[in-house]
């Protein structure tokens, strides 16, 4: 009888996933927080099949290279920008995430980041715990509208459509750009237009993006971008960091070129650049919006499915490289 495939899992994650694997591997687990260095990563996966990874691995060619005997790379993420999917499929490595289980927990918070710059819920919370409220003021933390509003969504894809879904819930008119238009009963469900990438930022009043992070999306939104956008424009991001100029976006929101964003994503993880942290017109979260108790712990399991599916010989579920499996 041959010893089981071991599995590297690179980094706490819920702790079903782990007694999943466990049950018919044997199982090499970082249960800290601690992300591994390239070389730790490289030495502990020797004489493993497969990889458990999460966004914060960078799983570069160099580092492919050097996986020998590992045949599947199951990301637990829906984005994998962090891994050389093309080294990997070089190597015939299977690459996997988890689309889909996070859509609505993320469009969830997309849309509270929207909220909370619209309405100014983080400056009125510190404003009320520093003992500044004295009286009622009648433009005291004023605010954007919601409700009417036109709101342009990047990349019309799952989580663009849940975003786009719950600002028809405020009445809000949905404009989108994409590469690709989308269905027309989407269309016709969310009353969506598809614009222009120039038409969407001079008309949106809400800017949401929803795109992944490829050559063509880095720095999609940036100091030209920006100018385009109307000075009470708003601007949220929980794709990937660098689909926005960090640099230019600060200038925007400092000279009010537009008048707040809402980021749960940055261009160099977890730093963010100083100048947003001065400003109190955006709202900044530590790249959470996925993290739900029910969402991370089904992403978690997930990733354990699409590794445990390859190292039995089925196609895993999630394949972001169709071509490795024939």
């Amino acid at each position: 009888m041959s010893a089981p495939a071991r599995i590297l899992v690179t980094k706490r994650v819920f702790p079903e996933a782990v007694e999943f694997l466990r049950r018919e591997f044997e199982v090499d687990y970082n249960g800290t927080d601690r992300v591994l260095p390239s070389d730790e990563l490289i030495q502990r996966a020797r004489g493993c099949a497969a990889v458990v990874s999460q966004l914060t691995d960078r799983l570069s060619a160099d580092v492919i290279a050097a996986l020998d005997g590992v045949r599947i790379i199951a990301n637990v993420a829906v984005g994998y920008d962090n891994i050389d999917v093309a080294a990997a499929t070089a190597r015939s490595i299977a690459v996997t995430n988890t689309p889909g289980v996070l859509t609505e927990t993320t469009a969830d918070f997309a849309f509270a980041l929207l909220m909370a710059a619209a309405r100014r819920v983080v400056e009125a919370h510190a404003f009320v715990h520093s003992g500044q409220w004295s009286t009622w003021i009648i433009d005291l933390l004023a605010g954007q509208d919601i409700h009417g509003a036109t709101l342009g969504i990047f990349g019309l894809g799952r989580i663009g459509a849940a975003v786009a879904r719950r600002g028809r819930g405020f009445g809000m008119r949905i404009l989108y750009c994409d590469d690709q238009p989308a269905p027309p009963e989407l269309e016709r469900e969310l009353e969506a237009r598809r614009v222009s990438r120039e038409e969407l930022l001079r008309e949106s009043d809400f800017v949401s993006l929803h795109v992944p992070l490829t050559p063509a999306t880095r720095h999609l939104i940036g100091a030209a971008e920006l100018a385009m956008m109307k000075p009470s424009a708003i601007l949220v991001n929980t794709a990937r960091g660098p689909v926005v100029d960090e640099a230019a976006l600060a200038e925007a929101l400092e000279k009010r070129t537009i008048w707040a964003a809402g980021l749960d994503v940055f261009e160099d993880e977890p730093r963010v650049h100083p100048k947003l942290l001065e400003l109190p017109n955006v709202v900044l979260a530590p790249h959470i919006a996925s993290a739900s108790f029910s969402t991370r712990r089904r992403m978690s399991m997930m990733a354990a499915e699409n590794a445990a599916a390859a190292l039995a010989g089925r196609r895993p579920p999630n394949l972001v490289n169709p071509e490795v499996w024939r």
